[in-house]
């Protein structure tokens, strides 16, 4: 189906189960989303950038002894608010019908299915190839708490789904 028609199709079907719902009758499962976000939390830029606040702070106070001006606490302020704004805003995995997207230097990035070379599970990464320009994508229990082990299995359908390459050394690691 064509994007318009599956748009049209989703809009009629939220209508249609806001009707339902009116009436008390079950909805149907057709106005659901048609991807899968799989969320980590991203915490070591946000504990660098308040720890630069607070050496910043304790520094500029062992220097010098006049009173602080206001753009030095503004400074502060806005370094605190740029690592606890980091802190909230959650990274993602969106799996699609026939794409996955996911935030990269604070812009939506969005993957085609047919742009990818290969998917490859590692144990506590998720590593996505693709033919474009530009780095692979990689997601890690590590860095931004990623349960890699449902993406992998998500990923897994999505690869034989779309024909796509699929690696997955964490379950040969297992084995020995």
């Amino acid at each position: 189906m064509s994007r318009s028609w599956e748009r049209k199709v989703r809009q009629n079907s939220e209508k249609l189960n806001k009707q339902r719902m009116k009436q008390g009758k079950p909805t149907f499962a057709a106005g659901k989303p048609a991807h899968e976000e799989f969320k980590g939390r991203s915490f070591i830029m946000p504990i660098a950038l308040i720890a630069f606040a607070i050496m910043y702070g304790l520094l500029g106070g062992i220097i010098t002894d006049n009173q602080y001006p206001t753009l030095y606490w503004i400074t502060i302020v806005c370094y605190v608010g740029l690592g606890i704004i980091l802190f909230l805003r959650r990274p993602f995995l969106r799996v699609g019908a026939g794409e996955v997207s996911t935030i990269r230097w604070n812009r939506l990035r969005t993957l085609s299915a047919k742009d990818m070379k290969k998917i490859a599970i590692q144990p506590g990464y998720v590593v996505i190839e693709h033919t474009g320009k530009g780095a692979n994508w990689i997601f890690s229990r590590v860095l931004n708490r990623y349960d890699t082990n449902a993406m992998g299995e998500r990923l897994r359908s999505f690869a034989n789904q779309h024909k796509i390459e699929f690696e997955d050394t964490s379950k040969k690691d297992s084995k020995k």
